[in-house]
């Protein structure tokens, strides 16, 4: 009876340790596979410790994340460095801008000088009225603009002296001729009722040019022609200031 109690035992024994072996081997087994799928599903071959994929950029190793699909981005951001062809092109840009920049005004831009002989043209035409009458045009032929100062200083045949000047005449400012433009003086030569004395006739003119000072005469005279017969002139003969306008210069 002892004898038969002791073989079951063993035999119990014997069962409990194949069982415990068969479930120890069958837990190694899945312990290992569990772990070589995790491996496979958490390692990348790439850029688990952030290093980039293969013909990255080095410069875009600061854009790529820890993941495959962040480096991926980071290769994107390669394209950035075309950006840097765009900056170059913005460089060029502006040195185009500075090219096409606008160009300097002339040396001559905001001179001037005194009207005279040499940069102006002077025509002098008898008038009908009023009567015994000459309007002395002069025209700014130069490239700078030139004022008139004062008046005509008037030279005709043998004079030994210019003719007086009408001071009631004499404008509120000189005149001013851009290129191209004319300034006015009238010339009263004789009396209208011959009250004047020394009258004869004058077959040539002379016409000189104040500066500012008024104080004598500056640059070229001018020779305007007159009339084939001359014009009659006597010691009543008087000058207007020059005129910025021709009615201003014939009211006198």
């Amino acid at each position: 009876m002892t004898a038969l109690r002791t073989s079951r035992t063993r035999l119990a024994a014997a069962a409990a340790t194949t069982v415990l072996a068969a479930l120890s081997l069958t837990a190694c087994n899945n312990g290992t596979g569990t772990h070589d799928e995790g491996a496979a599903t958490t390692t990348s071959p790439s850029t688990a410790t952030g290093t980039p994929a293969p013909g990255a950029d080095s410069g875009s190793t600061g854009s790529t994340g820890t993941t495959t699909s962040q480096g991926a981005t980071g290769s994107t951001g390669s394209t950035g460095a075309s950006g840097s062809t765009g900056a170059g092109s913005t460089t060029g840009g502006s040195k185009q801008t500075a090219r096409t920049s606008a160009p300097k005004a002339p040396a001559s831009s905001g001179k001037t000088v005194t009207c005279e002989g040499s940069d102006t043209k002077t025509v002098a035409a008898p008038l009908n009225r009023p009567v015994n009458h000459m309007l002395l045009t002069v025209t700014n032929t130069g490239s700078k603009t030139c004022f008139l100062y004062g008046y005509p200083s008037v030279r005709f045949t043998d004079a030994q002296s210019e003719p007086p000047v009408m001071d009631e005449s004499q404008p509120q400012a000189v005149v001013t001729l851009e290129p191209g433009q004319s300034g006015y003086a009238a010339v009263s030569l004789s009396a209208a009722d011959g009250s004047g004395g020394k009258g004869r006739t004058a077959k040539s003119l002379t016409v000189y040019f104040y500066g500012r000072s008024l104080s004598g005469n500056v640059g070229a005279p001018a020779h305007p022609a007159l009339p084939a017969k001359g014009v009659h002139i006597d010691d009543s003969i008087k000058v207007t200031y020059w005129q910025q306008s021709m009615d201003d210069a014939v009211t006198w």
